[in-house]
């Protein structure tokens, strides 16, 4: 369905690679026709937020979040562009302050290392208790000519190995992080990261 969209766009132009449409469906699938607020972190040409806009429906919020204050150009019905730094935190608490939680957050902004970290920290707490938080183009940091410095310690990497050894750690022997508690699931694909949120149930697996 998505996918579909995608190569029949006669509107803005899309920028995406093609091996995404199926992690998108995977995890947004859940969303359609629902009440949701979708930030999607890079707004380029403002194709995706009208992809975004006809895959969720009518009741979807589509927040574009770009460094370029041009990109304001393409708001229209259900899509909103602020303008800011997504490593600013206050900016960032102010379109939470003004659009609410998001149920979606794709990071496809600046693409460096220092930035994507920042916003992680920041915004995934505050994501709704069955959102979905994915980073994309994970492979830029790993490319010259990205703005990251490949000799420097990848902080967001690292975070991801980090979480994965508290994912599959800390429920089991007494170490329940809040990470923990929020995150049913952690998936990696090709250049892509996925953080699918709700919140655990309490106390031990009962016996059969």
């Amino acid at each position: 369905m998505l996918y579909h969209d995608f190569l029949t766009n006669d509107q803005r132009t899309i920028h995406k690679w093609l091996h995404y449409f199926p992690i998108y469906e995977k995890f947004f699938n859940k969303f359609i026709n629902n009440s949701v607020t979708l930030w999607e972190i890079g707004v380029f040409k403002g194709g995706s937020l009208q992809m975004w806009k006809r895959y969720l429906g009518p009741f979807a919020i589509i927040v574009g979040i770009d460094i370029d204050s041009r990109c304001k150009t393409v708001e229209e019905n259900q899509i909103h562009v602020r303008t800011g730094d997504q490593s600013d935190t206050k900016f960032l608490q102010s379109v939470i302050d003004e659009f609410g939680a998001p149920d979606i957050v794709i990071d496809d902004g600046s693409h460096r290392d220092k930035d994507i970290y920042t916003t992680f920290n920041f915004l995934y707490e505050k994501v709704s208790k069955n959102g979905i938080y994915l980073v994309e183009d994970l492979h830029a940091l790993y490319m010259d000519g990205t703005g990251n410095d490949l000799k420097d310690k990848m902080e967001f990497i690292d975070l991801c190995k980090e979480l994965t050894e508290c994912f599959s750690d800390c429920g089991h022997n007494g170490c329940r992080g809040r990470f923990f508690e929020m995150t049913y699931s952690m998936s990696f694909y090709d250049s892509v990261a996925v953080f699918q949120k709700a919140e655990r149930m309490k106390g031990k697996q009962g016996k059969i």
